[in-house]
């Protein structure tokens, strides 16, 4: 067992061949940072390269999952004043080539990447009052992380469709209805759940885990379909409807697209 280690905003522990990545940023209902990101992706390429991961738990302090990127990158994304490395192409790169089972322990709200990053988990668990949404229309963006194609995958195309252009909200029970959660289980017990079928899958043959994530997964339509959502979602960060979008959020007030497009 290895002491958990924080990385800023991120803590990853590695005990029985499970590594446990924590995302610890409460306060701001665990909104993820480019830094944030970096960290996680750091994660999932080293559990990949250490033969002592088997399997790999995602879970969140405080009462929400994640509220999905945090706004102010979008926004200094969308205003030029970002230049460095986006973290979040190296983090979705690093999910769609995960070999190790992947485990989400999710409460509260999952918005944006902190829904889509669940299409590329294996066994999902959330709690009651779990709330999944992927409103990037509202901000003038589109899906990521191959959601466009593994969501209506999923759960049919209306469904998928409601969820990106009217920003509609998965509750926990309908989660698990749809197929987009394992199971559920209240807060108190949600961390232990999980572990417990990330200690049942490190006990399994890792070679045939491998190799039935594999086989259950087009990497190469995922891949080349994350290509594509990554320019798109560049591209519209450039429009006046994003600027709208993020100068209403920072004005506190609803966006008027009516005058855009």
């Amino acid at each position: 067992m290895t002491d958990p280690v924080s990385f800023g905003q991120v803590k990853v522990e590695i005990d029985a061949g499970v590594m446990t990545i924590t995302l610890a940023r409460p306060e701001k209902k665990n909104a993820l940072s480019n830094a944030m990101y970096g960290v996680l992706a750091d994660s999932l390429e080293a559990a990949e390269a250490d033969p002592a991961v088997r399997v790999v738990v995602i879970q969140a302090d405080g009462d929400s999952f994640t509220a999905g990127n945090d706004l102010q990158d979008f926004a200094a994304q969308a205003t030029g004043a970002f230049t460095g490395e986006r973290h979040v192409l190296r983090f979705l790169k690093a999910l769609a080539n995960a070999t190790r089972p992947l485990v989400a322990a999710v409460q509260g709200q999952a918005v944006g990447v902190g829904t889509t990053m669940l299409l590329h988990c294996d066994l999902v668990f959330v709690t009651p009052d779990a709330r999944l949404t992927t409103p990037f229309v509202n901000l003038a963006l589109v899906p990521e992380a191959a959601s466009s194609w593994l969501l209506p995958a999923r759960i049919g195309h209306a469904r998928a469709y409601a969820m990106f252009a009217l920003g509609e909200a998965v509750d926990g029970a309908t989660a698990v209805a749809w197929g987009l959660a394992n199971g559920s289980a209240e807060l108190g017990d949600l961390r232990a759940r999980a572990r417990a079928a990330a200690d049942q899958l490190a006990k399994r043959p890792l070679g045939a885990l491998t190799v039935t994530k594999r086989l259950m997964r087009d990497a190469e339509k995922i891949a080349a379909l994350m290509d594509t959502e990554g320019a798109e979602f560049a591209a519209r960060l450039q429009t006046a409807e994003a600027r709208e979008a993020f100068m209403a959020f920072a004005e506190r007030r609803a966006p008027d697209f009516s005058k855009v497009g």
